[in-house]
């Protein structure tokens, strides 16, 4: 029951990322945060610091290399 619970709060995130963010549906919020963090954009450097406020380096430790923008 514990996996199964974790499965939809993922679910639910990534759906967030789809519906409000416009982002890869296989990618979690956070993820997708770091990179902006990366890039130097305002809304993921402050979203981060909030996620840190409940998870030091949350965003950083989420990161999905391999979701998000496409390689050509």
């Amino acid at each position: 029951m514990k996996a199964y619970l974790w499965n939809i709060i993922i679910w639910f995130d990534q759906g967030i990322n789809v519906v409000f963010m416009r982002g890869d549906p296989d990618e979690t919020v956070s993820s997708r945060a770091a990179k902006a963090q990366r890039k130097g954009r305002r809304w993921g450097c402050v979203l981060c610091r909030f996620m840190d406020l409940f998870d030091k380096n949350h965003c950083e430790k989420n990161i999905e290399p391999d979701e998000g923008e496409r390689l050509a």
